[in-house]
């Protein structure tokens, strides 16, 4: 569907939407699967050098499992964004290596779950994250996203600057939007006073346009994708909708997006991404 094509950073992918990092993207069947049913990116679930066992929300097989599984789909022309947690400095440049090597497009670092926070507390400082992204970007080469976790130590402000001077495309970033947020889809005005609005809308006004911000968690219909988008999300990654109903949750609200743009006369994301404006 051309209207909800993007560039995301610098990669062009035929949807918006894709599978949030976790939900039926660990084994190979389920990771076919999703490619099978959606031409948008295939998020792989974060993975380490040697896998894990626990926390259960990051049990995995191992980076050399996606990277073969990367390399078969890479060939066939799909593009992945491989996601990657670990416990020290040196297993992110040695899964990023990894995952770089066998094609992926994007690499996650994924520095909002626990069990990295536990391990480096890289948002305890600016120095911790300046480093750790500095290592992956000398030895990755592909496009870098990081997934900022909920409630950083660092604001919206400094983060986005240390990502982007970093050489960080990518912000990956909570949607929590109000569940009492007044936004009229046609115009994107919204009700109240100017405020963030949400993780994903603050990280978007504060990178002045030099992050692209992808969006996860709270899109189960087309009109939560336009909600999203019209506050400055350019991509989408779906969760819980994945869970409940299987693969084909993710073409029901890339083609529901579809249907809400030609109704608005949209033609293409870049007409409403970031639009919303405070009434």
């Amino acid at each position: 569907m051309e209207r909800t094509s993007i560039v995301l950073g610098g990669i062009a992918l035929p949807s918006s939407i894709m599978n949030a990092s976790g939900p039926r993207s660990a084994e190979r069947g389920e990771i076919y699967e999703l490619s099978a049913v959606h031409a948008g990116a295939l998020v792989f679930k974060s993975c380490n050098v040697a896998g894990l066992e626990a926390p259960d929300n990051l049990k995995n097989r191992g980076v050399e499992h996606f990277a073969a599984i990367a390399r078969e789909l890479v060939s066939r022309g799909k593009k992945i964004v491989g996601s990657i947690v670990g416990a020290s400095e040196e297993e992110f440049v040695e899964v990023a290596r990894a995952l770089d090597r066998a094609g992926v497009a994007i690499l996650e670092l994924n520095l909002a779950d626990d069990y990295v926070a536990g391990s480096l507390a890289p948002f305890a400082s600016a120095d911790r994250l300046k480093s750790l992204i500095g290592k992956v970007r000398a030895a990755a080469g592909c496009v870098l996203a990081v997934k900022v976790p909920p409630k950083s130590p660092l604001d919206a402000r400094v983060t986005a600057g240390l990502l982007k001077d970093a050489g960080v495309a990518i912000a990956v970033c909570q949607n929590d939007l109000p569940k009492d947020l007044e936004i009229d889809v046609a115009s994107g005005a919204v009700k109240g006073g100017a405020r963030a609005l949400s993780q994903a809308h603050a990280m978007y006004r504060e990178s002045g346009g030099a992050l692209d911000i992808v969006a996860v968690g709270g899109i189960n219909t087309g009109r939560d994708a336009y909600i999203a988008h019209l506050t400055g999300a350019k991509a989408l990654q779906v969760g819980s909708a994945l869970i409940k109903e299987g693969a084909g949750a993710l073409g029901r609200i890339d083609r529901e997006l579809d249907a809400l743009m030609a109704e608005q006369g949209k033609h293409s994301l870049s007409e409403i991404i970031g639009k919303a404006a405070f009434a």
